[in-house]
């Protein structure tokens, strides 16, 4: 008689070399990972956590740095797939871990998640090197506090070339979950940095840059704004706009002509618009816009 084998799969092969099962929620490595994910910010030396394959794909193939991998015990039954795409990609020296379901679930932040998250290293910006690019263009994200908003912002910035995002005052984490997934991995790629608002356009206009900001109703019309050479743009939230104080510091106001019963745009669109309209006007993308 023909004895039936149990079932194989990749986890069961990748766990006495890679998988380290780990059951105490107060583990470090756990800690970190529910940190970062319930405030939406780094670690102390920087480490950002990311939920999802797709997300985590898009991080190494931006070349960042995996600290540690997580997966939880139903990734073996549920998100196999993910387990066997994720694997071969992750460094021999990167920590793999193993969580109960009710641990992962702990340290998580998404309704529904794909069984495995990580933490990894952002790359890390300054000003000076945003601006070291020949005519730069730099969005300035000025409380912004709908991650959504913020993440579009990040995903338009880079399809149109921009230089650079700078996170005043107010703004929500580029690394809040929501904002990495709206930015579709933008965030990984793209230089951002957060500032003193007022501080960075004293330094981007000592530096040669024009500062614009954005208005719903009032300024120059969006298509007869100049776009070009080195600028700066202030993009406020969609209720307070930009503070007084900072339109103060501006050059000049520009305004994004739309039907008068539309109150505002929100800012992810407003950004989108601006970018769209710089890289027409730098040309930088001849073929296509």
């Amino acid at each position: 008689m023909m004895r039936c084998l149990p079932e194989f799969s990749i986890l069961d092969a990748a766990r006495p070399s890679r998988l380290r099962k780990v059951s105490s929620r107060q583990n470090a490595l756990v800690k970190d990972l529910r940190r970062c994910l319930a405030r939406g910010e780094p670690t102390d030396d920087g480490t950002i956590a990311i939920e999802g394959r797709h997300i985590i794909e898009e991080a190494i193939r931006s070349g960042l740095k995996l600290r540690a991998v997580f997966f939880s015990e139903s990734a073996q039954a549920q998100s196999n797939a993910n387990v066997q795409r994720l694997l071969p990609q992750i460094g021999a020296r990167v920590e793999v871990l193993l969580l109960p379901d009710e641990v992962f679930a702990s340290a998580t932040a998404t309704e529904s998640p794909q069984g495995v998250a990580a933490l990894v290293e952002p790359r890390v910006f300054t000003l000076e090197q945003m601006l070291a690019a020949r005519d730069p263009l730099l969005i300035c994200a000025i409380g912004v506090q709908d991650p959504g908003n913020l993440g579009t912002m990040l995903r338009s910035a880079e399809a149109f070339a921009a230089g650079g995002v700078l996170l005043g005052e107010g703004t929500v984490s580029a690394f809040n979950s929501k904002a990495v997934r709206a930015s579709a991995g933008s965030v990984f790629r793209l230089p951002i940095l957060a500032v003193k608002m007022s501080q960075a356009i004293r330094q981007l206009r000592g530096q040669g840059a024009r500062v614009l900001a954005t208005s719903s109703h009032k300024g120059t019309p969006l298509p007869e704004a100049n776009l070009t050479g080195p600028l700066a743009v202030l993009i406020g939230n969609e209720g307070a706009g930009v503070p007084r104080e900072l339109l103060e510091m501006t050059d000049e106001i520009v305004a994004i002509p739309h039907a008068q019963k539309v109150e505002s745009l929100n800012a992810g669109v407003a950004a989108s618009l601006i970018l769209y309209e710089a890289a027409r006007q730098r040309k930088m993308f001849s073929t296509s816009i």
